[in-house]
């Protein structure tokens, strides 16, 4: 039987232009910030596959990633997308910022508070 072929996590993520470095990506692998197929990595040099599920965050997302390709370099954005297919959920939307209390309003706040009547007077 012929070993499945595989390829350096860290690297795979570089790769599929997750991460603008590669450095970027060993820093969150070895922190524990991956999993795959479940099972929470550590080491940058654990080999993925073809096949095989990611599960790590990115800004505020969850990303849930199926491994379809192991690639040769990292290649423009095209070419990357296709390593991989997304399976991640929506992110949530952001709430709106409400204003903090003792802020300088903005121009737009300030002519509504005027619209209301509630602005400065200048006698």
């Amino acid at each position: 039987m012929e070993p499945r072929p595989t390829i350096r996590l860290d690297k795979w993520l570089f790769f599929a232009r997750f991460f603008k470095t590669r450095g970027l990506s060993a820093k969150l692998v070895t922190a524990g910030g991956v999993r795959v197929n479940g099972v929470r990595v550590s080491k940058p040099s654990a080999s993925v596959g073809v096949g095989d599920t990611l599960t790590f965050a990115q800004g505020r997302a969850i990303r849930v990633i199926e491994v379809r390709d192991l690639g040769t370099r990292r290649g423009p954005a095209p070419e990357a997308q296709a390593l991989y297919a997304d399976h991640s959920p929506p992110v949530p939307p952001r709430p709106e910022a409400a204003p903090r209390p003792g802020a300088r309003p903005t121009k737009k706040d300030r002519r509504d508070m005027n619209a209301q009547g509630l602005g400065r007077t200048l006698e």
